[in-house]
């Protein structure tokens, strides 16, 4: 067999020659459609790659982006990976301090963002010395008069017009690395997942198959999980793998927006968290809309509540597939594709099926464990800690210390709680640091607020343990309301009759404002605790 090493470049090689004229359609920052094809795209890819290479880049080398889901995003994607250097992508939602925590741990050399971003780069900049060159993603019309950065400002698209797209891509070890990652730091400071070229293309072929994304030419894709997220969940490396169109929102992420982008560009195939899906639900209910090409749709990130899942399925007959993954596992782990014998089954023990976080792709192996890390059945019953390893699961943290998440056996703890049935579908509980165990039984905080959720009156919810004089521990439901809706306490424990055994249910109930979240939406529940410390039933 030849000895072919997996780049990522070769994916838009790839698109280029035999999907040339597929087209890239993006929202720019600046306003306005910009649409191109794959074959000019690898153009500007490698137009890109020589501008790089003249601004001293080398293999290696570290390169930020604060940026959007746009076409210069995904041209920076592939030039800084196929030189051989590393594409550093920043969650721009997390705290300033944190950002400069990011830039330096990394080492950024280059830092490119786009225009929406310029004020906070300019508070970032006197902090992030490693940084030699700021550049901004725009042409020359749309430069700002002035800006506080240090040195000189540069501009994207005049950094490509001066090189030509003769550059050749190298050839090196496909367990280069390609992108870095950060975890959003809830508990600590963000840790660094560092990919290597081999690891993404084989996420990108499990990515692709029937029972994960399933996505092939004949499809429109429009990630809106952002690409500064865990690379979009592979999406950008993904579509030119199967030649799908692709649809880059841009800033754009509200209901109106991205429902004008689904109807005007065809899309088939989305892919976000819970907060959008609901948000757009709220939307296509008020104007009474349907979806005229849009069929499948992948919500992760988040536990998503079953009422949203029945929503999509029955009001606007799109199929939601649940997902679970972490930065750490590239970020795809499981999926929840019912095999043929589910299809025999009632709907509604269809239902929960598709309630759950699904089952593995192909590339994760998973098991749940007890506290003594003995593994537990797959009987749909047991509750353990969650553990996968795989090519495409982190081994270290990029310049950590041990982490201590690796089993002396090579198996990586994700910190979540889990249960896996007998056909392998896998459903979270908690996150460990999160799990109630009241009377030495636990009790799960995602279901008490899946359940919260499905009530009319309620907007957001969330379930921490508090210590409790008897129990140890007890639940206490924290409840948003929706805007103009009156729901007692007493109504919403009333709620959980039937539903739940008696002692699961919350011992009290709590109404806010609103509930913290962390950069990627995900319930902070750490300020939760110290919101409600000292509580008392």
């Amino acid at each position: 067999m030849m000895q072919t090493p997996l780049r990522i470049a070769a994916l838009l090689e790839h698109a280029a020659k035999w999907h040339a004229d597929t087209e890239i359609v993006s929202r720019n920052t600046e306003g306005g459609l910009h649409r191109y094809t794959y074959h000019a795209a690898h153009l500007r890819a490698k137009q890109l790659a020589k501008a790089l290479l003249a601004l001293g880049i080398r293999p290696g080398d570290r390169v930020g982006t604060l940026a959007w889901n746009n076409h210069r995003h995904f041209e920076l994607y592939y030039a800084v990976s196929g030189l051989g250097a590393v594409c550093h992508t920043i969650n721009p939602r997390l705290f300033a301090e944190q950002l400069i925590y990011i830039i330096n741990d990394a080492q950024d050399r280059l830092l490119f963002f786009d225009a929406t971003f310029l004020p906070l780069v300019e508070k970032l900049a006197p902090h992030c010395p490693s940084v030699e060159y700021w550049v901004l993603l725009t042409d020359r019309m749309h430069m700002p008069a002035t800006h506080n950065l240090p040195g000189e400002l540069l501009c994207y698209d005049e950094l490509l017009d001066r090189e030509a797209a003769d550059f050749e891509w190298p050839v090196f070890d496909e367990n280069t690395a390609s992108s870095l990652c950060y975890t959003s730091g809830t508990t600590d400071q963000p840790k660094g997942v560092l990919y290597s070229h081999r690891s993404t293309l084989l996420h990108s072929y499990a990515a692709s198959l029937p029972d994960c994304f399933n996505c092939s030419a004949r499809d429109v894709v429009l990630p809106v999980v952002p690409m500064f997220h865990v690379n979009a969940w592979g999406i950008p490396y993904m579509t030119p793998l199967n030649g799908c169109k692709l649809v880059l929102p841009g800033p754009g992420l509200d209901a109106a927006s991205l429902f004008e982008l689904f109807e005007s560009e065809g899309v088939t195939f989305s892919a976000g968290v819970p907060t959008i899906w609901f948000g757009l639900l709220q939307f296509m209910r008020e104007g009474k809309r349907q979806f005229s090409t849009l069929r499948r749709m992948i919500v992760g990130g988040a536990a998503c509540p079953p009422a949203l899942l029945r929503a999509f399925d029955e009001e606007l007959g799109v199929e939601i597939r649940h997902a679970w993954g972490m930065t750490e596992t590239s970020p795809l782990g499981t999926v929840s594709t019912l095999k043929t014998k589910n299809l025999a089954l009632p709907a509604e023990e269809q239902q929960q099926l598709k309630n759950k976080q699904g089952r593995v792709i192909f590339g994760v192996d998973m098991k749940i464990v007890d506290d003594a890390g003995r593994e537990l059945p797959h009987d749909g019953v047991a509750f353990g800690d969650l553990l996968v390893r795989g090519p495409f699961i982190v081994g270290d943290y990029y310049h950590a210390t041990p982490p201590g998440q690796l089993t002396a056996d090579g198996w990586f703890r994700t910190g979540d709680v889990a249960t896996i049935d007998a056909d392998g579908f896998m459903q979270l509980t908690d996150r460990s640091k999160d799990v109630i165990k009241s009377g030495g039984e636990w009790i799960s905080s995602i279901a008490l607020e899946n359940l919260a959720v499905a009530h009319p009156a309620v907007a957001e919810a969330a379930v921490i343990g508090l210590p409790h004089p008897k129990w140890s521990e007890r639940p206490l439901l924290v409840v948003v309301r929706k805007p103009g809706q009156d729901v007692s306490a007493e109504e919403l424990l009333r709620f959980y009759e039937g539903k739940v055994a008696p002692w699961w249910v919350p011992s009290a109930v709590e109404f806010v404002e609103q509930l913290p979240h962390t950069a990627t939406g995900k319930l902070l529940k750490t300020q939760l605790r110290k919101d409600f410390a000292g509580y008392e039933f």
